[in-house]
């Protein structure tokens, strides 16, 4: 099987520091969004200055820093699915020197009874991608290290939410029905597309991850709900929300 090829014990060819130079040091956290008008409206609100930036022959990905509650934190537009998530994380710690990520998004509904009105802190991502496998062993789930930690975040500040496995897929378009309920029949109440790289790397290089998600779009064997998806999206209450996870985990190791 080609999962049995994949070699995350030797050492690579490539480094950053080919590309890049010395490594940064400029701030501890970074709050990663996917939506663009998050993004825009971050920069509008808030004094950032560009500390950085992704480089890649398709374009440059800025970083930005901005102080908030006497606390230097960064912050990015991400690429969206596994590869170019889990790549933008490790190539933004390496410029900034950031070791703790704040990542938020949206995600399908596999369970609407389960998810409506909250929010989703993932326990474990199922790996339907290929980054994963680069940096951690063949398995079929990779826990997600941090959720009890935001769990508690999310209960100090009363905010609904449930918690779950998740199913992480590079191919939203192939997201069929046999493959909905094999994922449901596990556990898996949402479908996203960055997490399960995202975290694989996070281990690998000894990064601190804290994830979670507003279901907006729901999927079901007989019909696919999509009303809800730009607001999932856009909504800038999970920039705060970031924002307050940032704050009460800055002196954590």
């Amino acid at each position: 099987m080609i999962t049995d090829s994949f070699d995350n014990k030797t050492p690579t060819i490539v480094s950053f520091g080919d590309f890049y130079g010395e490594r940064g040091h400029f701030i501890d956290t970074c709050l990663v969004t996917f939506s663009k008008q998050i993004a825009d409206e971050v920069l509008e609100k808030f004094d950032c200055v560009e500390i950085a930036a992704i480089q890649a022959a398709n374009g440059s990905y800025p970083i930005y820093q901005f102080t908030h509650d006497g606390r230097s934190i960064g912050f990015y537009l991400s690429g969206i699915g596994s590869t170019l998530a889990a790549q933008f994380c490790i190539e933004s710690s390496y410029l900034t020197g950031a070791t703790k990520y704040i990542m938020f998004g949206s995600a399908g509904s596999l369970d609407g009874e389960k998810t409506a009105g909250k929010f989703v802190i993932p326990t474990h991502a199922y790996r339907d991608e290929g980054m994963s496998y680069h940096y951690a062993p063949p398995a079929d789930y990779i826990p997600v290290r941090n959720h009890s930690r935001v769990a508690e975040i999310f209960r100090e500040l009363d905010l609904p939410y449930v918690e779950g496995r998740v199913w992480t897929t590079d191919a939203f378009m192939r997201e069929t029905v046999g493959q909905m309920s094999l994922r449901r029949s596990e556990g898996c109440i949402a479908v996203e597309m960055e997490l399960a790289g995202v975290q694989a790397v996070c281990d690998f290089h000894g990064l601190e991850l804290y994830d979670f998600l507003a279901t907006g779009d729901v999927l079901s064997e007989n019909e696919y709900r999509v009303e809800g998806l730009d607001d999932a999206n856009h909504n800038m209450d999970k920039f705060y929300i970031a924002l307050e996870i940032a704050r009460r985990t800055a002196s954590e190791k």
